[in-house]
Parts: structure tokens; sequence; C-alpha cells
């Protein structure tokens, strides 16, 4: 018997050609779904029928409930070697493999810059209005030499950014809870005696943190407010971190110079959300690990766990 296989979030319809799936094509039918299924009811009703499903990174959630609704569902793939979205205890309860594939960091790591460099030279006002016939130079760009960057979390992708940070010539300060100064100096920054010193002290803020209880809400109104008025905020790393209204409000009052977002509590973002439209703000539809690289990796690397679990002997199991 053939089993089914649903590829989530294809919104780019590349799934089935970004890697070879002739592996699996004797003993698997695929179907991708370049749309997004807005309520887990229709989430359920779309999957019912199937056996295998690739989703990417923490797109979409797997929670109890919705595994209870796939009594069909054997093996669950997921972009990626870490996953907050899926529970894994219910999907072992269930009988659902659950497995990763690898992936890289680089990606996030350049959409990091081009939302700072974008930000910082007002590149997306500054084209438009060439396009569109309106002024000829209507901003005046903000320097990076000189300046001090300020990185929240300098784990795998902040350490990158860091690099990236003294080749411009910036001052690199780095913040975590468990962030020592011997690991800061590895990676070429300075360790911040604490949050507040350095969202007051820092041009930019980049969020590269781990979305725990810990980090939850890190960034609210009070701890905005402490950021300089010509000051800009990135985050590429998860939305529930930084407050999103207060933040709004900041952004709306220019009480700082603007923000670079790739992450949002709502994904997609619906149409009359107020992050599509307000001032100061350069958002990205969370593009963070969407590169030709990565996602040859992630459908090869999903390919492979589908052929695994096949042949009885699943890999890069997650859980």
């Amino acid at each position: 018997m053939r089993l089914r296989c649903a590829v989530l979030d294809d919104y780019q319809s590349v799934a089935t050609t970004a890697a070879d799936w002739s592996p699996v094509a004797d003993d698997v039918d695929v179907v991708s779904f370049a749309g997004h299924f807005a309520t887990e009811d229709e989430l359920a009703g779309a999957l019912a029928g199937f056996d295998i499903v690739v989703t990417l990174r923490e797109r979409v959630a797997f929670p109890a409930r919705l595994i209870e609704r796939l009594p069909r569902l054997r093996l669950l793939i997921a972009s990626g070697m870490r996953n907050s979205v899926i529970d894994y205890a219910a999907a072992e309860r269930h009988g659902v493999t659950v497995c990763g594939t690898a992936g890289t960091s680089t990606p996030p790591v350049e959409l990091t810059w081009a939302l700072l460099l974008a930000l910082a030279r007002g590149i997306v006002p500054e084209a438009n209005a060439l396009r569109s016939g309106g002024p000829w130079q209507s901003t005046v760009g903000a320097d990076l030499a000189g300046r001090r960057l300020g990185l929240l979390g300098l784990g795998k992708i902040g350490s990158r950014v860091a690099r990236v940070g003294l080749a411009f010539g910036m001052d690199v300060v780095a913040w975590s809870e468990n962030l020592t100064r011997e690991r800061a100096e590895e990676a070429g920054a300075v360790l911040a005696p604490s949050l507040e010193e350095l969202l007051a002290t820092s041009d930019f803020v980049s969020v590269h943190l781990v979305l725990s209880d810990r980090t939850r809400g890190l960034l609210g109104a009070g701890e905005l407010g402490l950021m300089r008025a010509g000051s800009y905020l990135i985050n590429t790393s998860r939305a529930a971190i930084v407050d999103q209204d207060a933040l709004l409000d900041v952004l709306g009052r220019g009480a700082i110079a603007g923000a670079g977002l790739d992450v949002f509590d709502t994904e997609p973002l619906p149409a009359d959300h107020p992050m599509r439209t307000a001032p100061r703000l350069l958002a990205t539809p969370h593009l963070g690990y969407v590169s030709q690289s990565n996602y040859a990796t992630y459908y090869r690397h999903a390919v492979e766990g589908i052929r695994a679990f096949l042949d009885g002997a699943p890999v890069r199991l997650l859980g």
C-alpha cells in the first residue's frame, strides 16, 4: 500500500524540485501545500489522509490535540534539529516517529545584516523613491564604523553576527543570562554588565536568543524605553522575545529610529495587522532560514528520513 506525504507551507512551490524524491517514489505519493492553513481545524482536515508530514522549522505547531486528530499519521519530519512546537510525548503515545534534518545558521546571519544595513542606509525608501520618481536622496545614512552593536545572545548565530560587526569596525557588546566574559571575548565581543546597559548604550540591538520562559517578553515597554532615540532594533530570532505592542508604540512615537523584523506573533501576518503598516519598520515574511542551500538540505534530508523510516531504521530522531 502506497503512503501519502504532505509537505506544508511550500510557499515557493519548490519542495519537490529542491531535492531528488526518487528514492521514495515507488512507495510514497507526495503532495505539497503552497498555502498556509490558518486554523487547526483546516490543518486537521487537510492532513487527515496522510501518513507522513514534512513541516518547515516551527511554522506549524503540532500540539497533542492536533496529533490526536490525525490517526493515520506515522512520521513527522521537521526541518532543523530543534522544534519547540511539537508535543513529543503525544507523538510517542500515538505512535508517531518525529525526525529532523540538518541545516546551517548562515542564512539568518546574512538576513540579520541585510535588515540592519537596509535600515541604516535607508535602502527601501530611497529605492522606492528612485523607481517612483520621488526625491533624489531624502535620507542621511547611519554609519556602522565606530558605532556600538549590542547582541542579545551569542550562540551560533549571534557569534557570527558579531564577527561581521567587527569587520565593519563596530564596537560589539553582548549579553545573555548565562554569557561569560570568556565566551564573549572568544567571539570578539565585550560582555555587557547588564541588559539595561546594553540597551541604553547600543546604536544597533540585534536579538539572537532562544525562546524560553526566561526570554519570553524580555524586551517590554520598559526595556525598549531605554534605547536611544537614534538606535535600531533587529529581531530575526523569535517574535515573543519582544513585546509587539510595546514595539509598535515606540516606532509610532519615533522613540527609536527603526526596527527590522523577520518574525511575528502570528504568521502569516493578517492583511490588517499593524505590523504591515507601522512607521520606521522594515519587515520581511520570516525569511531567516529560507535559502537555496538550506532548502536543498531540508528536503534532501526529508527524503532520507522517509526512506530510513520505511526501511525500519529512522534517522535524526527528535524528542
